[in-house]
């Protein structure tokens, strides 16, 4: 078995702090990816409204980039966690090969499409005339790396579903660090504009990418990243899939309810395409970190489901949930509070930012369920129950939330675009609440019967 330098121990009887220590790096990772959107978007800002609407645009396009990285990661953590906790390392090992390998060719093939149709898209967008060149030249740029991406997302579930989230955290600052120097370098003093963004974010995915290889290369955590444990076998893909569609489905929906709601504050103009970039990308910046202390926790609740202690699972799971609706609710309350200093760090027109303003506040609402909805989902993957994932992740920017962007702007105008997002929020939220508690009585009745009840709770 590999060195075991890193690790943190899985089974370390202090839960409260074995979470910490792996969700706060991997919570900080996160941050730092939002910090790192935050500085691109202060610094693309300067160039004017139709920088950051262009760049804001592009959003939709970079999530549904990430939703094949999150769904071949959610899935491979889950295998890799519930396998160390049944102490399976070789088969832990064959999933992170496998889910690498598919990852290439699926990077490559899907920077080809997109390269192929990227102006139909931003017609789709509502892309202006003005938007329209400053949007190719990010995204078309952005492009190229999306392979690098896409194996970094993988690396990083995989690091992480092994407990070494602090390597995650560090890579990530790498990253951050550098695309931070290189913005200013790459737009004012190269004068690149959006492009010299989109290339700063291309070098420090290529300086990301360099460290996970270091880190499989010199055997720092318990599973093996090798070409002999690759194994394609319709099985073993068939079990990756089935658990990471519920989060590539996410990904994808959360792409597609920004492209309409760009869609729809395009009528509008183009100020309040940037007004709403500015809240969408504040509101991630929000989940980012959220999303992150639950990924960082999910390998605790696998083990301990794979190791079949349900009393560890229960224990783990309340704390998750009281840390993960304190962020959630402290993040929404800032944000509703001090709406108007955070929009004038993005710009300082006086028009933008009044929009802005008002949509951050209605977007942030009902933020603090957000919590909720990620607690349970997290718990859910690392159950592997897909299917019941799959209702609770893909409620806030799937069922409930495109037909009301599609429906509210339309009959309310502007106000109606702010309703959809709101609403969403909450009915994801309360339907969470719902799945939740339902999933706490299993877990209660599983402690009061014997382990082969396992099979009757995991569906």
């Amino acid at each position: 078995m590999p060195k075991k330098k890193q690790h943190i121990d899985l089974s370390d009887p202090d839960l409260s702090r074995l979470i910490l220590r792996l969700a706060i790096p991997s919570a900080a990772g996160l941050s730092i990816n939002a910090l790192q959107q935050l500085v691109n978007a202060i610094f693309v800002g300067a160039l004017g409204a139709q920088a950051i609407a262009a760049v804001s645009m592009t959003l939709p396009i970079v999530v549904l980039l990430a939703a094949a990285g999150q769904g071949i990661g959610v899935g491979t953590a889950s295998v890799i966690s519930r396998d160390l906790g049944a102490g399976e390392y070789l088969e832990a090992s064959r999933a992170a090969s496998t889910a690498l390998a598919l990852a290439a060719p699926i990077g490559v093939a899907v920077t080809v499409a997109l390269l192929l149709s990227l102006r139909g898209i931003f017609v789709t967008l509502g892309a202006t005339p003005t938007i329209m060149p400053l949007a190719l030249d990010y995204a078309a740029t952005i492009l190229f790396g999306y392979t690098l991406m896409l194996l970094n997302i993988v690396n990083g579930f995989i690091v992480r579903a092994e407990g070494n989230t602090r390597f995650s955290m560090w890579t990530m600052m790498t990253a951050f660090i550098l695309n931070a120097v290189l913005d200013p370098v790459f737009i004012y003093l190269l004068d690149l504009g959006v492009r010299g963004a989109a290339l700063a974010t291309l070098v420090s995915q290529i300086a990301a990418i360099s460290l996970y290889i270091a880190y499989f290369t010199r055997l720092r955590g318990r599973v093996l990243v090798r070409i002999s444990h690759v194994s394609l076998g319709a099985d073993r893909i068939r079990k990756l899939a089935f658990i990471g569609a519920p989060a590539t489905m996410t990904n994808i929906l959360s792409a597609v309810s920004v492209m309409l709601l760009y869609g729809a504050a395009a009528r509008f103009g183009d100020e309040s395409i940037a007004a709403v970039g500015i809240a969408v990308r504040i509101l991630t910046i929000g989940a980012l970190p959220i999303t992150g202390f639950c990924m960082g926790s999910q390998a605790v609740l696998g083990f301990g489901w794979g190791a079949r202690d349900f009393a560890r699972v229960f224990k783990a799971a309340k704390f998750l949930l009281s840390m993960t609706v304190s962020l959630s609710v402290a993040y929404s309350a800032a944000i509703v509070i001090f709406a108007g200093p955070l929009v004038r760090l993005f710009s300082d027109s006086d028009k933008v930012t009044e929009i802005a303003v008002s949509t951050c506040i209605v977007f942030h609402l009902f933020f603090g369920l957000f919590g909720v909805q990620s607690f349970v989902t997290t718990m859910l993957q690392s159950f592997g129950r897909a299917r019941l994932s799959a209702v609770v992740s893909l409620a806030r920017q799937g069922y409930l939330f495109i037909p009301a962007v599609l429906l509210f702007p339309v009959i309310w105008g502007f106000n109606g675009l702010l309703a959809s997002q709101a609403i969403a929020e909450l009915g994801a939220g309360m339907i969470a609440l719902i799945v939740m508690f339902h999933q706490f009585a299993e877990l209660g009745r599983a402690l009061r019967h014997p382990p082969s009840r396992v099979v009757e709770i995991a569906g």
